[in-house]
C-alpha cells in the first residue's frame, strides 16, 4: 500500500465498535457520509448529505440564547424560547457549538485521513482475531467516497483485517469492479424489484442496482444480500417472489431479512427533516418467517436479521 492511499481524506460520521450484525464475528463499523438514495425508511438520515451538518438536541437546550447571539450569519432565531436555525443561512462555522453551555448542538461528519481511520480500526484487533470479525464500511453509500474507501480497504488488507462493504449497489460498475478484489464480503441491499415503486420509495431507478448485482456475482464469491422488510411497501408476495426468482439465478451466499424499525425517527426531528413512515410498525416474527419460507423455496440460504 502506498503512502498516498494512507493520506486520502474522507468524511466519516460514526465509528461504531462491537457491531455484531454487519458481517461475521465482532466488527467495527465505519460509517461514511453521503448517499445517492433517499429511502423513506432510512435509519441514518445524518448519512444522506455528503458534507457536514449540524444536529440540535432540543431536550438539552436551556434556552439561554447564546447560540443566536454568537452566530455570525444570523442563522439562529429565538422563537417561543427555542432556537430555530435557518439551514440556508448556516455556514457551519461551529461558533454556536463552542458557545452552547448545554452541549445541545453537535456537528455530524468529520474529515479523517485513511491513516487516522485505520488506527481506530486497529484498536479492536484482538476482538477480530478471537471472533473471526473485522471491519465493515457502511454509510450512506461508502462507494460514494471510492478513493477514500479504496485506501481503507488496502490498509486493512495489508494488516490482514477482514473487510465487508455495505452498499446500495447504486454506483458505476467501473468503481464497484475496481474495489471488488479488495473486499472479503459484500453486504448488498435489495429493496424492490418493480422499477417505478423503487423510484417512488428510494428516489432512484433500480436498473443499475440489479445489473451491478448480476455482474458482481460473476466475479465475487461472497455476497450477502440484505432485504429490508418494510410493511406495506415491499413485503407483498409479488415483490418477494420476484426477488427470490432474481436471486436464484445468481451466485449469492445468503439472504438476510432486516425487519423495519423506527428507532431513527428522533434523528429526523433533530435534523429538521420530515419522517415519511410515521405510524408503520415493525413486521411480526410470524411475517418474517413467512417471507423466509417463500424465499427458501428458491433454494436460497435465508437468515432472519444479520
Amino acid at each position: 500500500m502506498t503512502k498516498s492511499f494512507l493520506m486520502t481524506t474522507g468524511t466519516v460520521f460514526n465509528i461504531q465498535r462491537y457491531s455484531i450484525h454487519d458481517g461475521p464475528g465482532i466488527r467495527t463499523t465505519v460509517f461514511l457520509k453521503g448517499c445517492p438514495l433517499d429511502c423513506w425508511w432510512c435509519q441514518n438520515p445524518e448519512s444522506q448529505l455528503s458534507g457536514q451538518e449540524m444536529i440540535f438536541w432540543g431536550d438539552r437546550c436551556i434556552g439561554c440564547g447564546a447560540c443566536s447571539t454568537i452566530c455570525p450569519s444570523d442563522a439562529i432565531q429565538i422563537k417561543n424560547g427555542i432556537p430555530v436555525t435557518e439551514k440556508e443561512k448556516c455556514i457551519l462555522c461551529e461558533k454556536c457549538i463552542e458557545k452552547c453551555p448545554a452541549l445541545a448542538r453537535e456537528m455530524i461528519g468529520k474529515k479523517l485521513t485513511t491513516e487516522e481511520v485505520i488506527k481506530e480500526i486497529e484498536k479492536d484487533l484482538v476482538f477480530y482475531k478471537e471472533s473471526g470479525g473485522g471491519v465493515t464500511f457502511s454509510g450512506g453509500e461508502p462507494l460514494g467516497q471510492s478513493e477514500f474507501l479504496e485506501g481503507l480497504l488496502s490498509g486493512c488488507r495489508k494488516k490482514k483485517i477482514h473487510t465487508a462493504v455495505d452498499t446500495s449497489g447504486y454506483i458505476s460498475w467501473e468503481i464497484l469492479n475496481k474495489i471488488s478484489p479488495k473486499v472479503d464480503l459484500f453486504l448488498y441491499d435489495l429493496k424492490l424489484m418493480d422499477n417505478e415503486r423503487h423510484k417512488k420509495y428510494t428516489g432512484v431507478s433500480n436498473e443499475l442496482i440489479l445489473e451491478n448485482l448480476k455482474k458482481l456475482s460473476s466475479v465475487h464469491n461472497n455476497i450477502l444480500v440484505r432485504f429490508p422488510v418494510i410493511p406495506g411497501i415491499n413485503d407483498d408476495y409479488q415483490n418477494i417472489k420476484e426477488i427470490g426468482k432474481f436471486l436464484s439465478s445468481l451466485k449469492i451466499a445468503q439472504v438476510s431479512l432486516l425487519p423495519y424499525h423506527y428507532i431513527g425517527i428522533d434523528k429526523y426531528r433533530r435534523l429538521g427533516m420530515t419522517y415519511r413512515l410515521a405510524g408503520i410498525q415493525s413486521p411480526s416474527e410470524e411475517r418474517l418467517s413467512e417471507i423466509s419460507v417463500i424465499l427458501s423455496k428458491f433454494n436460497l440460504n435465508v437468515k432472519l436479521r444479520g
